[in-house]
């Protein structure tokens, strides 16, 4: 990575706790809603844990520019509702995390200050069962709710926060391919202070895992997996030659922790277990499908190995079976499948998919509204009705997506998918305005700010001042955010 972009990386990160809003938010069909990007500005007060929840998403937009973000709304949402599960019982109160899925093989997940959780699909593959990722999201989400990151600056301010900007580039570094090296610059940004602050980095995480494990067990999944994927994470390291996953690097694992964890399972009551069937089985099918995206078979020979369920072994095969361009027999299995397990959405949802990718829109349009009408709140199958009607009807897809981008307003695809049924509805100044947003939120600034220019040369040839007005606002917006970056390079 070029010392440029390792400097700004850094110098967000040393500003994670100075921050003021927001996300933009689209609220109504003429956007006029108040909506202002991430402030970085200079403050010498120590972050509130609102602010630190704002500041996530500019950091977030970095990272976004930089890693291989895996772009799969059936994980996300999976994901997401486990969060949502556990995040009654980690002391978090009403702040969403925004939950960010990375496309690489390693074994790893983290937490940035300012609520932002990040998986790689690496960890579905390390992972045989849900209670063990769930207690990687639960230990997380025990760091947010604990400020752990706040809490060690006001401890070595001098020395920590340097480090942890560096730990933050590094990051975005093996994210992005660059593996050891990205490690290597993370570990080696702690050698000033890991001396002092062992001790208190193993409080932390104990205490990260104390939280955990209670909300793991309150929410009904059993928190003896923690221990579990414990063992399962000393076990690769031992066989890996004391190579330890990124995820070791961050959150070393000692025999008194484990003990620790163990111990505090025992004294825990399980709350009402809540049985998904096999849905985390037919995810995680996704996830090795990516992993082993140019050997499919190596995807089905990981699963079997495990001991998933048939359900699951038949999911995999659809996908296989659709990518190889038998999309009949693919839905053949999957409508199957959905008759069997009527309560999983994702899997009505996957079918349509299937379609979609063949190229049979109408029938993905079919799919997906039969769908909303008995799920209307699924996500990824009205991301996917949206996708479907740009190819039929762009002016309800301007709708859907329109609908769509209010509540998942920190999402750039869609606002990529906004952006093209803006204009193809003939709303050509929405339209560079969708893009963008789609910009701003994928940490390309100086882009969305030239998208705005001709936005705004669009909206006014088109007489639409609503438009204008709009595009002015998000342009002033964007400039006060290229401008304080600025002054940290």
């Amino acid at each position: 990575m070029p010392r440029r972009i390792t400097l700004r990386l850094a110098s967000l990160a040393l500003c994670l706790a100075l921050a003021t809003p927001g996300a933009a938010q689209w609220t109504t069909p003429q956007w006029n809603a108040d909506a202002g990007l991430p402030s970085l500005a200079s403050s010498t007060s120590h972050a509130a844990s609102n602010e630190e929840f704002k500041l996530g998403r500019a950091w977030m937009r970095q990272f976004r520019a930089r890693a291989p973000i895996w772009q799969d709304p059936i994980a996300q949402d999976y994901i997401e509702s486990m969060v949502e599960r556990l995040l009654p019982h980690s002391g978090l109160g009403g702040n969403r995390p925004l939950v960010t899925l990375v496309e690489s093989r390693q074994l790893n997940a983290f937490a940035v200050p300012g609520g932002v959780i990040g998986v790689n699909a690496g960890l579905f593959a390390f992972a045989d069962e849900e209670d063990e990722l769930v207690s990687v999201l639960a230990h997380e989400l025990g760091h947010l709710s604990q400020r752990h990151y706040a809490r060690g600056q006001a401890r070595a301010e001098q020395t920590q926060i340097p480090a942890m900007a560096a730990m933050l580039a590094g990051m975005l570094i093996a994210a992005s391919g660059g593996g050891d090296a990205g490690i290597g610059m993370a570990m080696g940004s702690q050698a000033a202070f890991i001396q002092d602050q062992l001790a208190y980095s193993r409080r932390f995480e104990q205490e990260a895992d104390r939280i955990g494990l209670q909300a793991m067990a309150e929410a009904g999944f059993d928190p003896h997996a923690m221990v579990r994927m414990f063992r399962a994470m000393q076990r690769m390291v031992s066989l890996q030659g004391g190579n330890p996953p990124e995820f070791l690097l961050s959150h070393p694992v000692t025999e008194s922790r484990i003990s620790d964890s163990e111990d505090r399972a025992r004294q825990l009551t399980l709350g009402r277990k809540r049985n998904d069937g096999p849905r985390y089985h037919l995810v995680r099918a996704r996830a090795l499908l990516v992993i082993h995206q140019r050997d499919p078979q190596q995807a089905a020979t990981r699963l079997k190995q495990d001991g998933a369920p048939q359900q699951a072994m038949r999911y995999l095969d659809a996908l296989i079976t659709a990518r190889q361009g038998d999309t009949d027999s693919a839905l053949q299995t999957l409508d199957a499948l959905a008759r069997e397990l009527p309560d999983l959405a994702m899997l009505p949802a996957t079918a349509a998919q299937v379609a979609f990718e063949a190229g049979r829109y109408d029938e993905a349009i079919e799919r997906s509204r039969r769908q909303l009408r008995l799920m209307p709140g699924y996500v990824p199958a009205r991301q996917l009705l949206g996708e479907a009607l740009l190819q039929r009807n762009p002016e309800q897809a301007w709708r859907v997506l329109r609908e769509l981008s209010e509540q998942r307003n920190e999402d750039p695809q869609v606002f990529t998918l906004l952006a093209e049924a803006a204009g193809r509805s003939e709303r050509e100044g929405w339209g560079h305005l969708a893009r963008g947003e789609h910009l701003q939120l994928s940490g390309r600034i100086d882009d969305a700010i030239r998208q705005l220019d001709v936005a705004k040369r669009v909206a006014q040839e088109e007489g639409d001042a609503t438009a204008v007005s709009r595009i002015e606002q998000r342009r002033s917006d964007f400039i006060d955010y290229r401008e304080t970056m600025e002054k940290f390079q």
